[in-house]
């Protein structure tokens, strides 16, 4: 029977460490997936305005087949610095494709809007991202915080502060999948008017508060709430993500993989993958297990990436915490 890992988060996939570093007078933060070997990697972008590094490299036809690390940060396309820090930390550890007598860390990238969102943003001549990526990769663990850390800092949704979530699965059939998020949503991880989350289906236990579905369902689920031109950040959205497997995955499997992924937005979010979000996620694959999947058991594995993603997303606005000059209330703080 499948269940979620140990700890049940990405790092439960063999292979992979989350490190954070983030500023609260920023409001923004970096969170850095690290490998620990070069991971098959591919990625699938849905939405409409994606700020991004180094992902067209990742389509199938392309030549590197593995990655180092990813990163997902706050800061709009300033925080696309944040993949040279960690390319630093990697280069000081000798990780990288290899060219000649150099190694060059392959580290895609992308970015989240979180420019409007109270936080302090007169950082002078060079935004901060570059060094939050250099500390992040320095703190890359097996533990870590969700909620207001990381790409999740700054974080926000039509009706509560998002964050960053993860959540895992380990299926009978030996394979274990984790998702990791940072919800920046124009629409709502929540249903309506009301603190029940549209991924409670497919809540293990009472990760993200057992709720479960309203009932009766509200009327107020079918209006739709997005950040308005009168929200504190009309333009500043995204959601982005990265799906992690132990499988052994081609670089085309992969890019699957994170198509079925999506899914779990589509499930979590409402609207999802709009013109004003650039939602994407990363797949990655350690191959760890040693398990190379037929068919049928890459349909579980794309079913359980969806359910998954969508916890995650749900974990992490539930894990939002409330700080100051926040413009908007935490899910667990006052209303």
């Amino acid at each position: 029977m499948a269940k979620p890992g140990p700890r049940n988060l990405i790092t439960d996939v063999p292979g992979i460490l989350v490190g954070n570093a983030q500023d609260h007078d920023l409001k923004s933060g970096v969170t850095v997936v690290l490998c620990e070997q070069p991971a098959v990697a591919g990625v699938q972008i849905l939405g409409g305005a994606p700020g991004t590094r180094e992902t067209d490299l990742l389509e199938p036809h392309n030549t590197v087949e593995t990655v180092d690390a990813v990163v997902l940060s706050g800061g709009s396309a300033y925080g696309l610095d944040a993949a040279s820090g960690v390319q630093a930390a990697l280069r000081q550890a000798g990780r990288g494709f290899p060219v000649g007598p150099v190694t060059v860390p392959i580290v895609p990238a992308a970015i989240l809007f979180d420019l409007l969102n109270g936080g302090d943003k007169n950082w002078g001549r060079y935004p901060p991202y570059r060094h939050l990526g250099y500390d992040a990769t320095e703190t890359a663990d097996r533990s870590f915080d969700l909620g207001s850390v990381g790409a999740g800092t700054g974080a926000l949704t039509a009706t509560f502060k998002g964050g960053l979530g993860s959540a895992s699965i380990r299926l009978s059939s030996g394979m274990t999948i984790g998702a990791l998020v940072a919800v920046n949503a124009l629409g709502s991880a929540t249903i309506g008017d009301t603190r029940h989350f549209w991924a409670a289906p497919f809540e293990e236990g009472t990760e993200f508060g057992g709720f479960g579905t309203p009932w009766p369902f509200p009327d107020s689920a079918r209006q739709l709430r997005i950040k308005s031109a009168s929200a504190p950040s009309p333009a500043g959205n995204t959601t982005i993500g990265v799906i992690a497997t132990d499988a052994v995955l081609t670089k085309a499997q992969a890019k699957r993989l994170a198509v079925s992924a999506h899914d779990g937005f589509a499930r979590a979010l409402w609207p999802s993958h709009t013109p004003l979000d650039g939602d994407l996620i990363f797949a990655l694959a350690t191959g760890t297990s040693g398990i190379v999947p037929d068919i049928t058991d890459f349909v579980e594995i794309s079913a359980a990436a969806a359910s998954t993603m969508a916890r995650a997303i749900a974990r992490g606005v539930y894990e939002a915490s409330v700080h100051e000059n926040d413009v908007l209330a935490a899910w667990a703080g006052p209303v």
